[in-house]
């Protein structure tokens, strides 16, 4: 494991522990994040949907969610006034920025590509290889505060961050309402709070496939959609051992399901040695177990919205569902010159649900068009989730 990820995840849970408790430092009543417990926030969810699980110390509530959507979209919430939590979460890409990795305010990159956030409040791990970063309010300190790289950089800048707010006519309403436990606080931690409430909103399950699956209408698909569909079930594409349930994904926690199911897969993208190894700046969850037999395993993606959220993998490493395909379609990537050259299909820690298959033409049509039928353009468009600061100024022109 390497000493900066280590420093980097010590430094991440003692901030989240600083966190939960600066409401009791600081005179007010905040407690720490605590047990998960079903939301009775309204989503607007359709009846067949589940309703997600929160912290019992930090319940959705519509004035949290009014004051995280204003605070996701502030460009002051980073060091120079750059770039903000939608910065690489755009909501027309489900979330995602379109990028193989992201660059910080400083110029770093990621380590990896951004998730999508769509449907996050359904996931009991958060990230692609920390299988410790379980809660939003945790994980929203990375971007925030995180060093190694570089994102939002506001590290050490507490004062500041509350000054920039503190000026912001429309905080000195909103931080009250959301927070009148604590008299309206401005601080890290009732940011976090806050981003973290608006974040579990953000749900998509209104596709065509949900339309047709869930709620019984039959012409919200194509032909070639269910053939599709059957493909993406079978036992020859494996597809649905690591892309299933609520969130096409089999990591899922939500009210009907509170234990929660966590996995991580290793798909042979790289096999740099013969023997399974990945590149070192992008190992997999080993970063953190320190096992071998856990390089290269991350977290499947949901495939809700897969359509508009390329670059794929966790390094961004194929640009196109095709290439996504004929990766597993070969049980693993080929890298045939360079550093990163090997043979993924011989990777001896590749997972079994990896095997490769045959499609014909046709069937490759009808599985792109069965992950197309996962966009949902509702989701995408949808005013809840947009910039609020662009309609406010738009309302006073």
């Amino acid at each position: 494991m390497r000493t900066a990820t280590i420093a980097l995840l010590l430094s991440g849970l003692l901030l989240a522990f600083s966190v939960a408790h600066a409401g009791q430092r600081q005179g007010g009543a905040l407690q720490p994040i605590d047990a998960m417990v079903p939301s009775k926030y309204d989503f607007g969810l359709p009846a067949w949907t589940p309703r997600p699980l929160e912290p019992a110390s930090n319940p959705t509530t519509p004035a949290k969610v009014e004051l995280g959507r204003y605070l996701f979209y502030d460009t002051r919430l980073s060091r120079d006034g750059s770039k903000s939590c939608a910065s690489c979460h755009e909501q027309a890409r489900a979330f995602t920025d379109g990028l193989a990795r992201s660059a910080g305010v400083t110029g770093d990159l990621t380590h990896r590509n951004a998730m999508s956030l769509a449907n996050v409040a359904y996931f009991p791990v958060l990230t692609w290889s920390n299988p410790l970063l379980k809660h939003l309010e945790q994980q929203a300190l990375v971007p925030l505060l995180g060093q190694e790289p570089v994102e939002l950089g506001l590290a050490g800048m507490d004062e500041d961050v509350n000054r920039r707010l503190s000026e912001e006519p429309l905080y000195q309403r909103l931080f009250p309402k959301a927070f009148p436990e604590v008299r309206g606080q401005m601080s890290m931690a009732t940011i976090v709070r806050a981003l973290s409430a608006f974040e579990r909103t953000i749900i998509s399950v209104r596709s065509p496939y949900d339309r047709y699956r869930y709620e019984g209408d039959v012409g919200a698909v194509s032909d070639a959609v269910i053939r599709g569909e059957a493909l993406f079930f079978s036992e020859r594409a494996e597809c649905h051992h690591c892309h299933n349930g609520l969130n096409f994904a089999d990591t899922v926690l939500h009210e009907r399901n509170r234990a929660g199911e966590i996995a991580f897969h290793n798909t042979g993208l790289y096999n740099l040695d013969g023997k399974g190894a990945y590149p070192a700046d992008n190992s997999g969850i080993m970063e953190i177990t320190g096992r071998p037999d856990d390089m290269g395993r991350f977290r499947a993606p949901s495939l809700r919205n897969v359509a508009v959220t390329a670059p794929y993998m966790h390094d961004g490493s194929i640009e196109t569902l095709d290439g996504v395909l004929d990766h597993y379609a070969a049980g693993g990537r080929t890298i045939k010159t360079g550093a990163y050259a090997g043979v993924g299909h011989d990777n001896p820690l590749k997972s079994s649900f990896v095997p490769g298959f045959t499609l014909t033409v046709g069937e490759r049509a009808d599985l792109l068009a069965f992950l197309n039928a996962l966009t949902d353009e509702q989701f995408l468009h949808d005013p809840r989730f947009s910039n609020p600061w662009l309609a406010a100024k738009d309302k006073h022109r």
